[in-house]
């Protein structure tokens, strides 16, 4: 994807916590694997993570959006193997057409929705053509943190138990 998109993000997923307790995407079920994907919990302590760069947003937003927002992650992850990741739609994005799939997201398709079915969102394109890159300029977002994920962990853990002089 970094070769299409010439952009240096190109995952996105969701989460509710700053420490980044639990992740939400579509994306690879099984990290050695690209081909097998769904909707997947990241753990972002793992080697392919800790390793990754980043760029973390936050999004303020109001109580019912919240619950909102949790409550359809919290039916896809019900039925998640009812759910594919869209590996068409990734198609679709190459060639400005939108593939929609039943049941069927990549990650900032993913993101996009649960956004606009939290009423976060209002985007002018089609969510299956939602690129990562593009998610930040969607809402109001306000850039938390860019750089390697095991350094975001490291800076969370500093904040929350000072170390003493």
């Amino acid at each position: 994807m970094k070769f299409y998109t010439k952009k240096p993000y190109n995952h996105a997923s969701i989460a509710f916590d700053e420490e980044l307790s639990t992740v939400y995407s579509f994306g690879r079920k099984n990290p050695r694997n690209p081909l097998i994907g769904g909707f997947v919990c990241e753990d972002m302590y793992s080697r392919l993570f800790m390793q990754a760069d980043c760029a973390i947003y936050s999004l303020s937003v109001r109580e019912e959006q919240f619950y909102k927002l949790k409550s359809c992650i919290q039916e896809i992850a019900a039925r998640k193997e009812r759910y594919h990741y869209n590996l068409l739609g990734i198609f679709g994005v190459m060639l400005n057409m939108p593939i929609k799939r039943k049941n069927a997201f990549f990650c900032s398709q993913f993101v996009a929705s649960i956004l606009k079915q939290g009423d976060l969102i209002r985007p002018e394109k089609d969510l299956s053509l939602i690129q990562p890159h593009e998610l930040p300029f969607l809402a109001d977002f306000q850039l938390v943190y860019e750089g390697r994920v095991k350094d975001y962990s490291h800076k969370i853990m500093r904040e929350r138990v000072p170390i003493p002089q």
